[in-house]
């Protein structure tokens, strides 16, 4: 099925029916209302250094959530720091939003603080709407999730973009009752590229505003 890139509400009529399917499954490209295929290839602008400096510094004053998970999840991130005070904290807060929201499915709980404090607007919508799918379905994640090839850029001092990568291929559904773990095969579907829209919120937080993803890159395949 397809995680973390929640387009729109109306996209979840059909990921609620993927729920029982393959993490794998399905094929093409999902995206907010306003994102379109270019979208997800072209991030955009680049920010000057001396406001990246401010924005990390806030962002790193922020009272952020607890984000713990179940030991069975686990995740590995190959975005290494860039050196550019935004563009890393941009990728800092992107990592804690994907977390924030498999707490929510494993919380069972579509309105969960955690992934609230990183989504806004459209995407905090979609997301809602995902997590609820898990929650009617009795459903959570499990396994080991993969991100890669990250492209950070700041426009300004409260625009970015994050153009990534998620390997699923050790990533399933469990079921909760009872409970039963759907393993199955990896395809080229188990690789997702997404591109997100962030906007720096009075905080100083990243928050994703608009998500797009494509299931089967030709660009994440290993």
């Amino acid at each position: 099925m397809k995680r973390h890139a929640p387009p729109t509400a109306a996209a979840f009529v059909a990921t609620a029916a993927m729920l029982m399917s393959a993490c794998g499954g399905g094929d093409g490209e999902t995206a907010s209302s306003n994102s379109d295929k270019g979208s997800v290839a072209e991030p955009v602008g680049e920010a000057s250094a001396s406001h990246t400096a401010s924005t990390a510094d806030s962002a790193g004053s922020a009272d952020r959530p607890k984000i713990e998970l179940p030991s069975d999840l686990t995740y590995t991130f190959e975005w290494p720091k860039t050196g550019d005070a935004g563009k890393d904290a941009v990728l800092s807060d992107s990592e804690q939003s994907i977390k924030a929201v498999d707490l929510a499915i494993v919380n069972q709980n579509a309105l969960d603080k955690a992934y609230l404090y990183y989504y806004e607007g459209e995407a905090a919508a979609g997301t809602e709407t995902f997590i609820q799918a898990y929650v009617d379905a009795k459903a959570r994640v499990t396994g080991s999730y993969r991100f890669y090839d990250a492209v950070a850029n700041v426009n300004g001092s409260s625009n970015a973009s994050l153009v990534y990568c998620e390997d699923q291929s050790k990533g399933y559904d469990m079921y909760l009752s009872p409970e039963k773990v759907n393993k199955t095969a990896v395809t080229k579907n188990s690789y997702v590229r997404y591109s997100t829209q962030l906007r720096r919120n009075n905080k100083g937080v990243w928050a994703v505003e608009k998500i797009a993803s494509q299931r089967g890159s030709a660009r994440c395949q290993p």
